[in-house]
């Protein structure tokens, strides 16, 4: 049984469509996984919305949604989920990052006025609002598991590991590394892993000068896939300012540094 990951959204921070970003994309942080049948969405930036339209005209309407966090980039995409809007539809919606208030408080809140006019009540699927912690061990479907570690980010975020047939896909985005200390966490969550999708917003001189932003560089991944023997890595995540031809430069760099390395773009799909 295959585990089938598609991009909709990879850009970190802002959503930047530009001529300057159009292979790889200007919409923020969204992934879809097919697992088992069943489809597990992974954050709601802007990339949700051309999810939601594709959902729309093929008839899905029940999936799991997994926030890593609760940042805009991650979150501001949600209003404009059109399957949101279907009776019709059933969603899960699960947060293990927050320590106050809930995964629904949050999507609510910045669906309020004056800085949103329509509340999430308007959104009449039926959705049912779930909160764990970071570790937890979730079981989503028959045979699909999903284990969870917290990752070291500004008001906390969760890094998943989707597991199906024997296959596994780990999400890992809005994490800050300590240079020549890897995260233990992340480590245990990919090892052996077939996918890790991994933050790498900046590259290692970039990082210098954004300690304490909360993400990491395309040459962490490569060391964390290595140490944890890793088949294959997407550098997710990607800094609004690095361009087409920068991204271009930084997959050419990463790959050859690790061979199974790809930039995550959208559109992109990768099946293991």
């Amino acid at each position: 049984m295959s585990l089938r990951l598609c991009f909709w959204g990879v850009r970190g921070s802002i959503a930047c469509p530009s001529p300057s970003h159009v292979r790889y994309g200007g919409n923020t942080s969204c992934l879809e996984i097919t697992a088992g049948g069943h489809t597990i969405i992974l954050d709601s930036g802007t990339g949700i919305r051309p999810l939601g339209v594709q959902m729309s005209e093929q008839g899905v309407r029940t999936a799991t949604m997994l926030f890593t966090h609760t940042h805009w980039d991650h979150i501001n995409g949600f209003p404009f989920f059109g399957p949101g809007f279907d009776p019709k539809a059933e969603f899960r919606i699960m947060g293990g990052h927050l320590k106050e208030g809930s995964i629904r408080d949050v999507l609510a809140g910045q669906m309020t006025q004056p800085t949103f006019p329509v509340p999430l009540e308007a959104m009449q699927s039926k959705m049912t609002f779930e909160d764990f912690e970071a570790g937890d061990t979730l079981s989503l479907h028959p045979g699909v598991t999903v284990r969870t570690a917290p990752l070291n980010h500004p008001n906390g975020a969760t890094g998943y590991r989707i597991e199906c047939g024997g296959r596994s896909i780990c999400y890992v985005t809005d994490t800050e590394h300590i240079p020549g200390k890897p995260d233990r966490n992340v480590l245990g969550l990919i090892e052996g892993a077939d996918l890790v999708v991994y933050d790498s917003t900046y590259t290692d001189a970039e990082f210098e000068s954004k300690v304490g932003w909360g993400h990491s560089t395309w040459q962490e991944a490569v060391r964390l896939a290595k140490a944890a023997h890793v088949k294959r890595l997407a550098l997710f995540h990607h800094d609004p300012s690095h361009t087409d031809d920068r991204m271009d430069e930084i997959g050419a760099e990463a790959k050859a540094a690790f061979g199974e390395a790809v930039v995550a773009a959208e559109g992109m799909v990768l099946v293991v």
